[in-house]
């Protein structure tokens, strides 16, 4: 690749940094970061692996916040992240064996049935609720499945990772959104190992903007912190939604294009 020049990395500084701040709060960050790095010239796998770098700063960021604030029960959180990288990089090694086709149809629904479940319901509180599944089984079980996801596809683990906590494990809404963010960072890790190993890292780029995704992240989580549920609640309902447009956007969306065929026919 060609110098980068200062004028590029400053601009994707500035991207990285509001999608930070976006991703600390509700996810869906990527929204904003990977179409800014394919604009910038990146094939698809080279921005891939290079917006995993960013999100991993602005995951780790945001989860030192929340950790700084006592907001992390390490007992239960370790597990869980230790379970999401390895998930995490298995998902990567698969991703190159697997269709994302089944991903691609499947993903905007589920996104869309939580954003009406978080808008609608009352699950999403300051207070933590009822135990439901016990740690083991969530370490074992439903963490993994998330990280796996967030290697081998990624758009709306977080939302996944937070209604999993909210529903499964009982936390409020501070509480769940700052497990997400450790949870986050640890499948973001496990599959930039893959990245950086396949060299489908650019590196100038990807140091630039996780210095933005860490500043703005930072800044997220003090926005939640201070507004709690009034606003992690909207802004998750929003960008689960602009997630699930985003992916159906795409003209090669396996639902999107039976969606047509049954309108057309």
């Amino acid at each position: 690749m060609d110098p980068v020049q200062p004028e590029l990395l400053a601009t994707l500084f500035a991207v990285a940094a509001l999608a930070g701040a976006f991703d600390a709060i509700a996810g869906g960050g990527g929204l904003l970061t990977v179409p800014a790095l394919l604009l910038a010239g990146l094939d698809p796998v080279s921005a891939l692996g290079t917006n995993k770098l960013q999100g991993s700063f602005g995951s780790v960021s945001s989860t030192l916040a929340f950790a700084r604030r006592g907001l992390i029960a390490w007992k239960t959180a370790l597990p869980v992240a230790a379970a999401a990288a390895v998930a995490g990089l298995c998902g990567a090694l698969c991703a190159s064996l697997l269709s994302p086709r089944f991903l691609a149809a499947l993903v905007p629904i589920l996104l869309l049935v939580i954003a009406v479940y978080f808008g609608l319901s009352k699950a999403l509180k300051a207070q933590d609720a009822a135990l439901r599944l016990t740690l083991p089984v969530f370490a074992g079980f439903v963490a993994p499945l998330i990280g796996f996801y967030d290697g081998i596809f990624g758009p709306g683990a977080g939302a996944f990772y937070m209604v999993a906590f909210v529903t499964l494990l009982g936390y409020g809404a501070l509480k769940a959104t700052a497990h997400t963010k450790l949870a986050n960072a640890a499948s973001n890790l496990g599959s930039l190992i893959l990245f950086i190993f396949k060299g489908a890292v650019i590196w100038p780029i990807g140091l630039a903007m996780a210095a933005g995704a860490f500043l703005g992240a930072q800044v997220g989580s003090r926005l939640a912190m201070r507004f709690g549920a009034k606003l992690i609640r909207p802004l998750l309902v929003v960008m689960s939604c602009a997630m699930a447009v985003k992916l159906l956007a795409d003209p090669q969306n396996p639902l999107r294009q039976a969606l047509a065929h049954l309108i057309g026919g």
